[in-house]
């Protein structure tokens, strides 16, 4: 673990992975004015994910990828990317001289270029081509794995708080589930007969 840095802090109730990029509507003038930040002066900042279920304190580092529209009212939609997660000590009112809230944080530094496994990556590779995701990655890590399975909430907050060595086991039974659900869902098919 590193030590304790003090980041910009955006508290939501969502909670991306690294190499997940997720649609914002920033429309409150704090967070206009970290918008403005990330813009002029590219700087990354933290969204803590703000849920009772987040017992371990948990966040993610993201970076602003684009402003997608802004609006006459001074409200923006954007797309963050998250390239690293952390734990949050402290969470301040106000970040520095700034209106929008900072937060003391330690970051996981998490390793997005570790490969998968042969076998997690073959049974990917199923699930990629009932799924229909046209362009699968060769080599994925495991949180693009994470990423393309769609957890909820808990799903990725247990994933996250999984010891190292047995992530692979935990998206193992992730995608094993997700296959049945989905050969399920094509035997229901030959089932049905439609007029």
């Amino acid at each position: 673990m590193s030590d304790l840095i003090k980041i910009p802090m955006f508290p939501l109730s969502i909670f991306p992975l690294p190499g997940e990029m997720v649609p914002l509507h920033i429309f409150e003038p704090r967070y206009r004015q970290l918008l403005d930040d990330a813009e002029k002066r590219d700087i990354q900042f933290g969204i803590y994910f703000n849920h009772t279920s987040n017992a371990d304190k948990l966040g993610s580092l993201v970076k602003l990828e684009s402003v997608i529209k802004r609006y006459p009212s001074g409200e923006s939609d954007i797309i963050v990317k998250c390239f690293d997660l952390f734990t949050m000590a402290t969470l301040f009112r106000t970040f520095k001289d700034k209106i929008y809230p900072g937060g003391e944080v330690t970051m996981l530094n998490v390793d997005l270029l570790s490969t998968a496994s042969s076998k997690l990556q073959d049974v990917y590779a199923k699930y990629s081509l009932l799924m229909n995701i046209s362009h699968p990655a060769k080599s994925p890590s495991l949180y693009h794995i994470a990423n393309e399975l769609n957890m909820d909430f808990d799903g990725k907050l247990k994933f996250v708080s999984t010891e190292e060595d047995r992530k692979e086991g935990y998206l193992l039974t992730q995608l094993n589930y997700q296959l049945q659900l989905l050969q399920q869902a094509e035997k229901s098919k030959d089932v049905f007969h439609l007029n």
